[in-house]
């Protein structure tokens, strides 16, 4: 029995293994391989080693583009922030029979195609769309207004998609926190701002920062999003690497510009663990 036990689990591990060389890490080394290399017409690339796809990116108008896209990112996240935290704080208020169907709700608009979604919401916050009608309807407004291929429709839609990616840490965060701490600072005297503050805020600190990385990194590179909602002004980093593939057929450039994209989101993870491991110390010693 135990030998098959074993037997299942060197199975088990050698299938993980070999999904995982398969099919992230040599896609990822033909990519880095990819991104040494010339571009080709006829081939879309040669095997001509160069750096230059690497200095092009210090190119103003790259950097124009980078910004802007952590920009939109950026106010996304703390949007989702500012949502997320209320919401997840009242679902751990709920009765504990309720919170798995919330749960599920939160869920489930994940069954859908983001990509289908992004087009519902495009069709609702269109200027003919249900929010304009509606609000021309209770004589809101007189006129319907635009809010499609503006930055604000790229940041509406990228809180749209990733507004769960914030909920499920910090509500993972907010279950576990230690009522007797909250209960002790009452006795004490803290009101509910001295409590938040400097109870609630630190002890639910590695559910803001996990959610905002699950916001931040993909929120650079959702492309679709800002094609159908912001329209050609309105770019992300995503952007540069699709139409780089997709378009323009410069295959090593696009590679080059994904490794640098994967580098800045591993220094975000590297800075989110070395902020875990320094807050749980501060803990520790408290």
């Amino acid at each position: 029995m135990k030998l098959m036990r074993n037997r299942f689990q060197k199975g088990v591990t050698a299938l993980i293994v070999g999904w995982l060389t398969l099919f992230v890490l040599l896609p990822n080394l033909m990519i880095f391989i990819t991104s040494f290399l010339t571009r080709d017409d006829a081939r879309f690339v040669r095997g001509v080693f160069t750096f230059s796809n690497y200095t092009r990116l210090l190119d103003p108008l790259y950097g124009e583009v980078l910004l802007h896209s952590l920009n939109m990112a950026v106010i996304a996240t703390l949007s989702c922030l500012l949502l997320g935290y209320p919401f997840a704080w009242c679902l751990t208020k709920l009765p504990a029979r309720l919170r798995p169907l919330m749960l599920f709700l939160l869920i489930v608009p994940f069954w859908t195609n983001s990509l289908i979604r992004i087009y519902g919401l495009k069709i609702f916050l269109s200027t003919r769309g249900w929010l304009n009608d509606f609000l021309l309807w209770l004589g809101v407004i007189e006129s319907p207004f635009r809010i499609m291929y503006t930055p604000q429709a790229v940041i509406l839609g990228l809180i749209y998609i990733l507004l769960p990616f914030m909920v499920l840490p910090l509500y993972s965060s907010l279950e576990k926190l230690d009522r007797a701490c909250l209960e002790a600072a009452r006795d004490l005297g803290a009101g509910k701002a001295q409590t938040f503050f400097r109870i609630i805020l630190p002890l639910t600190m590695p559910g803001i920062a996990a959610g905002c990385l699950l916001v931040l990194i993909p929120a650079m590179g959702l492309f679709y999003v800002a094609d159908l909602m912001g329209g050609a002004k309105n770019l992300l980093i995503g952007n540069v690497i699709k139409s780089q593939f997709l378009t323009i057929r410069d295959w090593p450039f696009g590679a080059a510009t994904s490794i640098v994209m994967t580098l800045l989101m591993g220094l975000m993870l590297l800075f989110y663990w070395r902020a875990a491991r320094l807050l749980n110390k501060k803990v520790e010693l408290e």
